[in-house]
């Protein structure tokens, strides 16, 4: 997983010989002939086996790899009546940068790589806000969570108490006596309550103060404290098809794309003028400025021959993200890095991709016109509308949330619609188990956005081969 282990190990020995055996069940593997590939071990992932050879000559150091498909006892049998033979294995291209293991098109890895990263795009970025207590520093309404804070703050309470009723754990950091001692002195305590993303479509109430969450990555997300949006995404995720893609207009929770493996990172549009430092980012006196490399942005408005907004060029990016061709043809590469943007040379369809970019943005933030008109109805009879388990029926296209409500007009399209490690809508209704239901219009306009987004989708795919045949060279 790690390439820079890879790149160690390939600087360290002379030889490398990579018996992949294969039975990744999290892959859901099988043989090239389609039959069924089992793991030689218990277990669910992947199985190899590495011979490491160190021969001190100065000859050109070389990885080999043999794959072995098949049953486990097919595997055990080749594994015990032969030896090891340099001769059965295939030499593959391991450079830089990510020095794979495994056979991969190094003329697409080169073509892939050329692109600028989105990294070298937004400079500025930074992973999520990570509380370490979520229960007592996020809530789904800010009554609760005041209460919250406030008995963390009252005196009467002893530490014991505090810690059990919220479920804490201490670490290095953090120790729950110190942190109520400090807290004593902390004022006006409504004024540290922010809104947070904490799952895609799903905003809660943050309390934003250093006592209570463990990282607040102020410098960045202090930008996100202002009006600003945010692209979400992350540098590795194994999850297929490939869904790490998000947008923001508040800070953000670590795990909004998954709640596991890496945390992903956001990407301020702008970055805002810190009162306290009026010569921070060179901002000119200006309150705010883009958060785009300026080598790009002069690089795109010089080919283009016009003037770019700063959304613009976050709109197409958004678009050529939610372009399934895009996800799946660089699937492995996404799997690894950051991603990469292929800018188009050609004006008019940049601008296309744009402006299906900016819809997707739209309904991601529900705010977008488009969502007026919902594809589904909240039906039922009675007054408990608690959340229990939600059961999705494909044939009545109904979500029952309980014995006696339920949403219709729900595709299964709709209804299994992935964002990273998430499956939206049912997500959404998980995480409120046990609560009453509080606006039902919020899971239609949900629903509805995940449709639309599923057609526009299709019309990104339809452009996305033309933005390859035309690249910006940077």
């Amino acid at each position: 997983t790690f390439r820079g282990m890879r790149q160690s190990l390939m600087q360290t020995f002379d030889e490398i010989y990579v018996l992949d055996l294969h039975g990744n069940t999290l892959k859901k593997e099988t043989a090239p002939d389609g039959s069924p590939d089992e793991n030689v071990f218990d277990i669910r992932q992947g199985v190899a086996i590495s011979i490491f050879v160190k021969t001190n000559s100065k000859k050109m150091r070389a990885v080999f790899h043999k794959d072995l498909f098949g049953s486990r006892e097919s595997k055990y049998s080749w594994l015990k009546e032969n030896e090891f033979s340099p001769f059965e294995y295939n030499q593959i291209a391991s450079t830089s940068p990510f020095y794979f293991f495994i056979p991969r098109d190094t003329a697409q890895i080169r073509y892939y790589s050329n692109w600028p990263k989105i990294t070298d795009i937004f400079p500025e970025n930074v992973t999520g806000v990570l509380t370490s207590r979520d229960n007592l520093a996020i809530n789904f309404d800010k009554k609760t969570l005041l209460r919250n804070i406030e008995i963390f703050q009252n005196k009467n309470f002893t530490d014991d108490f505090v810690k059990e009723f919220f479920k804490l754990s201490e670490n290095y950091a953090w120790k729950i006596h110190p942190q109520r001692e400090e807290f004593q002195s902390v004022n006006d305590i409504e004024s540290y309550i922010k809104e947070i993303l904490y799952r895609p479509f799903d905003k809660r109430y943050i309390f934003y103060q250093p006592n209570i969450v463990f990282r607040m990555r102020t410098d960045v997300m202090r930008h996100m404290l202002k009006d600003n949006l945010g692209l979400i995404c992350k540098r590795q995720g194994k999850r297929k098809p490939y869904s790490y893609f998000f947008i923001t207009d508040t800070i953000c929770e670590s795990c909004v794309l998954e709640s596991a493996f890496a945390l992903n990172i956001v990407f301020p549009l702008y970055l805002y003028m810190d009162k306290n430092n009026k010569t921070l980012y060179n901002f000119e006196n200006e309150e705010k400025k883009p958060n785009i490399e300026l080598k790009i942005y002069n690089k795109l408005e010089s080919t283009f021959g016009q003037k770019l907004f700063p959304e613009d060029i976050l709109y197409y990016i958004y678009g050529v993200f939610y372009s399934n061709i895009y996800r799946e043809t660089y699937a492995k590469f996404l799997e690894y890095d950051f991603p990469r943007v292929p800018f188009t040379a050609d004006s008019a369809l940049f601008q296309q991709m744009a402006a299906l970019g900016k819809r997707l943005v739209d309904l991601h933030l529900l705010r977008s016109p488009e969502l007026d008109q919902p594809i589904a109805r909240f039906e039922g009879k009675g007054d408990d509308l608690t959340i229990a388990t939600p059961k999705y029926d494909p044939k009545t296209k109904r979500v029952w949330i309980n014995a006696t409500y339920y949403f219709e007009g729900i595709t299964p399209e709709v209804w299994e619609y992935q964002i990273g490690g998430y499956q939206v809508l049912d997500k959404y209704l998980k995480a409120r188990k046990g609560r009453s239901l509080e606006d039902p219009r919020h899971i239609l306009r949900v629903a509805t956005a995940l449709a639309k987004t599923i057609e526009i989708q299709k019309e990104i795919d339809a452009l996305y081969p033309q933005v390859e045949e035309n690249l910006i060279t940077f």
